[in-house]
């Protein structure tokens, strides 16, 4: 049944729009406040089958939404009013064109005879994110018009399908009066704009495609599993070892693919290569011909060197028809799932060279393993380690950028405890990682988990805001070491001043008053026991911060040992 409003043009004008989404398949939308977007909000406030979230700061609420959408894999409806509030919007913008996710933005805008005439809250807003989006068109000017009414069904019918592959940017001119007063203009239309008008209408389709593949017989072959998020965890991983069971090939998993998640089967799973090729002569031995990666690169940039260096043939495998490849290499892409891949005869792999990475492997894992495990100090590395063994099965974890992604790929180990990762890895930034937690844990039927470090918090406290209309549970663990820990691994540091100052950015905030300011739990963690026991039962609902006070510079010292004896260990077993 339509829930239309035909008391002006500009309430049946936004009706008609906040419906066509509806029946394509939105049912989250996420709105900042503003006077211009009032007929969207109207219509949207008011439509039984969307939820509408109000947010406060539309950086925020654009990453928030981000995450609705990371989640729930269809499209979100982000809407603003004109002016600043727009360019707000980019930086999430930018991470879902980057990863593909689905976002539809709706700026209210001034119509045009109140353009370029110093009008207020009134800036350029045709095509404001370029080419970040995979579709972008200006509405026209509401009108009580069947025809028009038509017109404005159908263009956001087609911007729905086009999130397919990315974020779609509508722009949505009114003019006044903006609330749903009585003007007689669009009664005339209940008759047209009824069921019928809307009954053809329905969620894009998925592209659905196949391909068979025939392996070189004793080839050198590695599967890779970059970062990916997709509908279905479970079938994807499933899809992956099969692969690599078929053709008798390791799989180097990134701690973001479901694969690392989902392990099982007879596959050998790889999770310390960051270790192992850290030394000249694995790597050397180590190298492979054949390559398949299935989602993108993994976060290791020691790898991406890796094979950089090799030039292996190779086959990179995700939906959609973006570059994957950063490396440039003997790269083909085939635009397909991971699960409409599928290897053709039996053939036959090196044997010796999977055995080869299979002894690596339980060499680097032993040497983590035997430093991590009785460890007391306060190492943030030690706490990926430890939620990889203490979260309860299936967690929604939301990791951040920088520090916090890194020690996932280096220390947390492949299980079969289903958590189910999710990030920002499109552009890599830090930015808006509370607010896009939050959107993933939004009304997810399992407590989440963000793993985050200050820096990042900091620059999105905002996100707290959305406390009160937050429905579920989030557990931020907070890395607090004082400022950016990456960059005491990269040359900079070796360069004080300026380094401390004005990269590694030392902070002083206080993140229990912090906490207080907005309503949410804090508990600072006194020892491993403790930590265990905050992450092995999560509460049911509610935001509480859990902050882990650690040492950078210690810290950077104490990975540095690690990789180099888990590398040396595994120079003597391959010796």
């Amino acid at each position: 049944m339509t829930i239309l409003d035909f008391r002006s043009v500009n309430s049946l004008w936004g009706g008609v729009l906040v419906e066509t989404l509806s029946r394509c398949g939105v049912t989250h939308a996420v709105l900042s406040p503003g006077s211009r977007s009032a007929p969207l909000v109207f219509a949207f406030a008011r439509h039984p089958r969307i939820e509408s979230i109000p947010v406060l700061d539309e950086r925020s609420a654009a990453f928030f939404a981000l995450g609705l959408a990371k989640k729930n894999r269809r499209p979100v409806a982000l809407i603003c009013t004109s002016g600043t509030a727009a360019a707000n919007f980019f930086p999430a913008i930018i991470e879902a064109h980057e990863s593909g996710t689905p976002l539809i933005v709706l700026t209210a805008d001034r119509p045009p005879e109140l353009r370029d005439c110093a009008s207020g809250q009134t800036v350029d807003q045709q095509k404001i994110y370029g080419g970040y989006v995979e579709f972008y068109h200006e509405l026209a000017v509401p009108e009580a018009s069947e025809p028009l009414l038509r017109y404005l069904r159908q263009t956001v019918a087609q911007a729905c399908a086009r999130t397919q592959g990315g974020p779609v940017h509508l722009n949505c001119p009114f003019r006044d009066p903006l609330v749903p007063a009585e003007d007689g203009t669009a009664r005339a239309l209940a008759k047209k704009i009824d069921e019928e008008f809307f009954a053809h209408l329905e969620p894009a389709a998925s592209v659905s495609a196949t391909a068979i593949w025939q392996s070189p017989a004793g080839a050198r072959g590695l599967i890779l599993a970059g970062p990916e998020i997709v509908a279905n965890p479970a079938a994807y991983a499933a899809a992956i070892i099969k692969a690599a069971e078929t053709l008798g090939w390791p799989v180097l998993a990134d701690a973001l693919s479901p694969v690392r998640h989902h392990a099982g089967g007879q596959a050998t799973i790889i999770t310390t290569y960051d270790a192992i090729l850290r030394r000249a002569q694995a790597a050397r031995e180590l190298a492979p011909n054949h390559v398949i990666c299935f989602g993108g690169w993994p976060v290791s940039k020691v790898l991406r060197g890796w094979l950089e260096q090799a030039q292996a043939e190779t086959l990179m495998i995700s939906p959609g028809e973006a570059n994957r490849d950063g490396l440039h290499g003997r790269t083909r892409h085939l635009s397909l799932s991971a699960e409409s891949f599928s290897v053709a005869g039996s053939p036959v792999a090196d044997p010796a060279y999977a055995a080869q990475w299979s002894r690596a492997e339980a060499a680097a894992r032993a040497s983590l393993d035997g430093v991590l495990g009785p460890m007391d100090e306060l190492f943030e590395g030690r706490a990926a380690w430890l939620l990889a063994l203490h979260l309860p099965e299936e967690t929604p974890l939301f990791v951040a950028s920088s520090m916090p992604v890194r020690d996932m790929e280096y220390f947390w180990p492949a299980h079969g405890r289903r958590c189910e990762m999710a990030f920002n890895r499109g552009a890599n930034g830090i930015d808006g990682t509370l607010s896009t937690a939050l959107g993933v844990a939004h009304g997810a039927d399992r407590p989440a988990v963000l793993l985050t470090g200050d820096l990042a918090l900091l620059h999105d406290t905002n996100g707290f805001l959305l406390r009160p209309k937050f429905r579920g549970s989030l557990t931020i663990v907070l890395i607090n070491n004082r400022g950016g820990g990456i960059f005491e691994h990269l040359p900079v540091a070796q360069f004080d001043p300026p380094f401390e100052e004005f990269f590694a950015t030392p902070q002083e905030a206080d993140f229990g008053k912090l906490c207080s300011a907005y309503g949410v739990a804090h508990v600072p963690v006194r020892d491993w026991k403790h930590f265990t026991g905050l992450v092995s039962v999560l509460p049911t609902s509610g935001v509480r911060v859990l902050e882990l006070r650690t040492d950078r510079k210690r810290d950077a010292a104490t990975r540095k040992k690690l990789f180099s004896d888990a590398a040396e260990a595994v120079e003597k077993i391959l010796g």
